[in-house]
């Protein structure tokens, strides 16, 4: 399990001493973290704690303040293979406002992985059609994707990012608003990359069905990392203790007990609620 003071160079995403101000507003302060390869993170806390604007800073959408973030152990401003990274942000719609199919919409994410206005190859459509089956779509791929439902629409995006063929999964809130049979389609096309051994980071209020596959959980609280250990339940998240000085950065090597977690254990763009002055 991965600390914020493993070297940037082995994780497959990394941000040390990282600071974002937005509209000169102090969002994110000083933050350290390292997300190994294959390992399933989950980025948790209460809206406006900074977990959305962190992950938007993670893919180069947000700059930095100061620090430095690494992908694949290359710095951002020098990182090209982009078609290794997948993002799904938080409340997009598949639908564009242009009638487009989920086949269409889906086959967007090869564009990382071909020269543009190149017409689909056979390696490209087989890449679409196993997203779809992934997500469990393919017999809706020719449907608009605006009939579709919001967990529907969800799915596609995520088919999207998988076309893609990433290493790296960026995933911002994916379950919500999204209807308990749709989370737990996520929670098992989720738990299908964690088995190919990709990276994911999510995003996530709470985690619901999702919550098996997590590795690591780290909990934001004021645009700084206030808990970064073993998986919490969902309503440990939100609970006070986190807030106590002696929770802040907690690593593997002086784990809590499993039975009890009290204060005595020694972590298409929308803006998000973090971002909002």
């Amino acid at each position: 399990m991965t600390s914020a003071s493993a070297p940037v160079t082995d994780a497959a995403v990394a941000v040390r001493d990282g600071s974002v101000a937005l509209g000169g507003r102090p969002i994110l302060r000083g933050i350290d973290l390292a997300v190994r390869d294959g390992e399933f993170l989950a980025l948790m806390g209460a809206n406006g704690s900074g977990k959305s604007t962190l992950v938007r800073t993670l893919v180069g959408l947000n700059p930095l303040t100061t620090g430095e973030v690494r992908l694949f152990g290359a710095p951002l401003d020098r990182h090209a293979a982009w078609q290794r990274v997948g993002y799904v942000p938080q409340r997009a719609s598949a639908a564009s406002g242009v009638p487009s199919s989920v086949w269409e919409v889906v086959a967007s994410g090869r564009l990382t992985r071909r020269r543009l206005l190149r017409p689909l190859s056979r390696a490209d459509r087989s890449a679409v059609e196993r997203a779809l089956d992934v997500v469990g779509l393919r017999d809706r791929r020719r449907e608009s994707v605006g009939d579709l439902s919001g967990g529907q629409q969800q799915r596609v995006l995520i088919a999207r990012a998988l076309a893609g063929e990433p290493d790296l999964f960026f995933l911002d809130e994916p379950t919500a608003g999204v209807d308990l049979p749709n989370q737990q389609i996520l929670a098992d096309t989720l738990g299908h990359l964690k088995d190919d051994g990709a990276t994911i980071v999510l995003v996530a209020h709470e985690l619901g069905p999702l919550a098996p596959l997590v590795d690591r959980c780290v909990v934001m609280r004021d645009g700084r990392i206030a808990y970064d250990g073993p998986p919490l339940a969902d309503h440990e998240v939100h609970s006070s203790w986190l807030a106590e000085p002696h929770t802040h950065h907690h690593h593997p090597g002086s784990e809590p007990s499993t039975g009890d977690r009290s204060p005595q254990i020694s972590a298409p763009v929308d803006t998000t609620e973090d971002e909002r002055p």
